[in-house]
């Protein structure tokens, strides 16, 4: 993991980026699985948005719609109601920029005219209209494979070969993506860890992360507090950090661009100690 950076999107909606970036969580939700109704009204979001910033956060990705397992479907003008006032106020509180966490078209519309600068989809733009307005939008996307839908995702996910599964799919949504006009250097791509998969798909998705480097596209990997951290270590929700931070940067140290975390303060120390000790590394090999 090398001190670099990379660009996604061109133009005015061109991202540059270090790598790996940290994206800070926003949930505005009542139900989300590690932080439901923390950041819920406007004030406590932007609180939170302006601490994910000075902790560190390149991106502050915003969500309006649970997407736990389990989780139900919220109407559009729910998710805007949420969504809206805190990327308006963003806009002109943070200089860090903003995504949008959502998979409805209306919502990809709104958030983007009022500054969202990237699209993230846990859905892969598959939701009616969503692809023809976030190609409309001009920002980037990243597109997420999940099998099945948060409400089900969990009860029996099953594949034939997972890393060949998921590394067709997202081939597949990339495609989709261009010949929707979408450039391709405006995609990035996401094996949705948790999303429709049990521990051992989790697992050899992260052991094989190189596979999904393969296209050439900005990979972002959340890990974040995650059910497979409890399974493998035994600790509750809140009692996840070390495992997240841990399988962060073993994602970082694969070759993940982008790295979607709740706790941004720790994941930013991580970064600068990793950061130290690839500079010395690259120092010491120069003069030796």
């Amino acid at each position: 993991m090398g001190d670099s950076t990379f660009v996604i999107g061109a133009g005015e909606a061109r991202l540059e980026l270090p790598r790996p970036a940290i994206m800070g969580v926003l949930n505005v939700t009542p139900d989300s699985f590690s932080d439901g109704g923390q950041h819920a009204t406007r004030d406590a979001a932007l609180r939170h948005a302006e601490a994910l910033s000075v902790a560190g956060a390149d991106l502050i990705d915003v969500g309006g719609e649970s997407t736990r397992p389990g989780a139900a479907p919220v109407s559009e003008q729910q998710e805007l109601d949420r969504v809206m006032p805190v990327i308006e106020a963003l806009a002109g509180a943070v200089a860090t920029p903003v995504s949008i966490d959502t998979s409805k078209a209306s919502v990809i519309t709104a958030a983007t005219a009022a500054g969202a600068a990237l699209i993230n989809d846990v859905r892969a733009l598959r939701e009616p209209g969503a692809l023809a307005a976030a190609a409309a939008s001009g920002r980037p996307v990243c597109l997420m494979h999940m099998q099945g839908t948060p409400d089900d995702m969990q009860d029996r996910p099953v594949y034939d070969r997972v890393i060949d599964d998921v590394v067709a799919f997202l081939e597949s949504r990339v495609a989709a993506c261009v010949d929707a006009g979408i450039d391709r250097g405006a995609i990035a791509v996401d094996p949705g860890i948790g999303f429709g998969k049990r521990l051992e798909h989790n697992l050899a998705l992260l052991s094989h992360l190189d596979r999904l480097l393969d296209p050439g596209l900005p990979l972002l990997v959340g890990v974040s507090r995650k059910s497979m951290i409890g399974a493998i270590t035994g600790r509750d929700v809140d009692q996840r950090l070390v495992g997240s931070v841990v399988l962060a940067f073993f994602a970082a140290q694969e070759g993940a661009h982008i790295l979607r975390v709740h706790d941004v303060a720790e994941t930013e120390d991580a970064r600068r100690i990793l950061r130290a000790l690839q500079a010395t590394r690259d120092r010491d090999g120069a003069i030796s």
